[in-house]
Parts: C-alpha cells; sequence; structure tokens
C-alpha cells in the first residue's frame, strides 16, 4: 500500500512549527507527504527587525512564499497546494475583514477545496488543529479545524462536491498541538542549564489537556530538520526567538517527540496505551 499522510495548515511557518519533525520522519521512511496551505500569511508581522524593511513589507506575500518553499525543501513534503485564501488576521482588524480572507470565505467553498485536494491525493492520514484552540484562537487556525472536519467527512462521499474528484475516504484524522509535560520539560531544561526560560508564561496561562493526546511520535533524528525550516521562515522566526532557545540534540535528549490527538479513525486503534505510529492499524 502506498502511504499518504496529508497535513493542513493555516499560514506559512505552521508547517514549521507543528508536526513539522513527523512530517520529515515520514517523508525519510518513504511516505508521501503532502502540505495544505490555506492562506498566504500576507497579515503576519514582521517579529525579526533585521528584516522589517520598506522592500521586505512592499513585498510581505512573495516572501513569505520564498519561506514557504525553503521550508517545504528542508521538511521534503513530497508535495505543497495552497488553498488560496488571504491571511484573516485577528479580529478587529482591517484584514479580518477583507472579504477575500480565509475566514470570511464560505465554509462549503473551502471545505469543497480541501475535499477536491484529498480526492486527488488519497491520504491515510490528515494532520489539522485542535477543536480546542484557547491559548491561540486565531480565526484561520479555527477555521482549519472546522473544514478538515467537514472534508474528512464529505471525501469519501459520492454525494457531496460531485464535480470535485473521485471519491476517496480517509482513514484517520489527528489534531497536532503541544502538551504541558513537552513544555515542562523544556522548562526545566533551560532552568537547570542557568538560562532563562520564554515557558513559564505560557505554563501559568495554559489548560492542561495532556489527557487527550492519544500518540506520540520519535522524532529525534528530525528535530534539526524542524529547526531548519524555522529558520527558514526568517521573517517570522528571529534567530533569538523562543524556537531556538534549545538546539535540535539538546531537545532530542530531553523531548525527542510530537503528539497528537486521534480525533477520528476509521481502523482499528489500541485502546489505553499510547499510539507510537500515525498509520497504525493502516500497513499492510
Amino acid at each position: 500500500m502506498d502511504l499518504c499522510l496529508l497535513q493542513v495548515h493555516a499560514h506559512p511557518d505552521d508547517e514549521a512549527s507543528k508536526a513539522a519533525a513527523t512530517a520529515a520522519r515520514y517523508a525519510a521512511e518513504g511516505v508521501r507527504t503532502v502540505l495544505v496551505t490555506c492562506t498566504g500569511g500576507e497579515a503576519g508581522e514582521i517579529l525579526n527587525p533585521a528584516l522589517d524593511t520598506p522592500e521586505v513589507r512592499a513585498n510581505l506575500p512573495a516572501v513569505r512564499m520564498r519561506e514557504l518553499e525553503e521550508a517545504v525543501a528542508a521538511l521534503k513534503y513530497s508535495a505543497t497546494h495552497l488553498l488560496g485564501y488571504r491571511d484573516s488576521g485577528m479580529p478587529g482588524t482591517e484584514a479580518n475583514a477583507d472579504p477575500r480572507n480565509f475566514w470570511n470565505a464560505p465554509v462549503e467553498e473551502a471545505t469543497e477545496r480541501l475535499v477536491r485536494i484529498i480526492r486527488e491525493e488519497r491520504p491515510q492520514v490528515i494532520v489539522a488543529y485542535s477543536d480546542d484552540q484557547e491559548t491561540y484562537p486565531h480565526p484561520d487556525h479555527l477555521r482549519v479545524h472546522d473544514i478538515a472536519i467537514l472534508a474528512f467527512d464529505a471525501a469519501g462521499d459520492p454525494a457531496r462536491f460531485p464535480d470535485a474528484g473521485e471519491p476517496f475516504a480517509p482513514l484517520k484524522l489527528y489534531y497536532c498541538g503541544f502538551t504541558m509535560r513537552a513544555l515542562k520539560a523544556a522548562h526545566a531544561a533551560l532552568l537547570a542549564s542557568g538560562r532563562e526560560s520564554p515557558y513559564e508564561e505560557w505554563l501559568e496561562k495554559r489548560k492542561d489537556t495532556d489527557h487527550r493526546f492519544t500518540t506520540r511520535i520519535d522524532v529525534g533524528g528530525y528535530l534539526a530538520a524542524r529547526a531548519q525550516a524555522l529558520a527558514a521562515h526568517a521573517t517570522q522566526c528571529p534567530p533569538d526567538s523562543f524556537w531556538f532557545t534549545l538546539t535540535p540534540d539538546e531537545m532530542r535528549e530531553i523531548y525527542p517527540w510530537e503528539e497528537f490527538i486521534r480525533a477520528r479513525s476509521r481502523v482499528p486503534v489500541p485502546e489505553g496505551e499510547t499510539e507510537t505510529d500515525l498509520f497504525h492499524g493502516i500497513r499492510g
């Protein structure tokens, strides 16, 4: 069986910060890895002062596309699809009122676009965002969740979107995210080494949802690819960013896993134990 993993992300850089090492691992194992980026990231702030120039600001959409291409190459994605919407920005902003943005697009239209990609690529496994996004309720992240759930069901239904390709039903849907235990491990390691930790405030504010996570993927050998992908997004991830407070080698010793919530499965799954493969129950 030819295996395929499809990840749905909101903006350029999300593919580097969420489940990135997992994508790199499966690519190295010969799995076809597919990225869907829903927006162009036009409303993103330039967080790197060295790149906050008139030229970059004037060409930010093109700059972010170049960064995306570099990150995709670092993670060795097999294919990239752009859903074609503008960045929705945060509520109350000018970008959020733009009728061309992802949040303002008809949900049925956005779902059909994703269904078309699913039917073309035929992934057994889809990774998207959780239903619980209290920590960072960006409209585009919320919408990724909405359409991923709808498309997971609709892609295999011949009565839904009949002009969007031959029906294909994915077998598993996961939510990517960060566990409290991972943040605590990084925080403790930084303090133990005498460094300041950027995670203290996060740990105080975050709700502990660790009990929801069902799946843990060992990505210790692919954390360098993740760091390379993050560095490619230079406008969003400056060298002094919290993303780089621990090196890939340090993270491999401290917490070499990415974790997921198994949201839906059409195949048997292990009950009462941690799953270690997104394709558990699928591999022939």
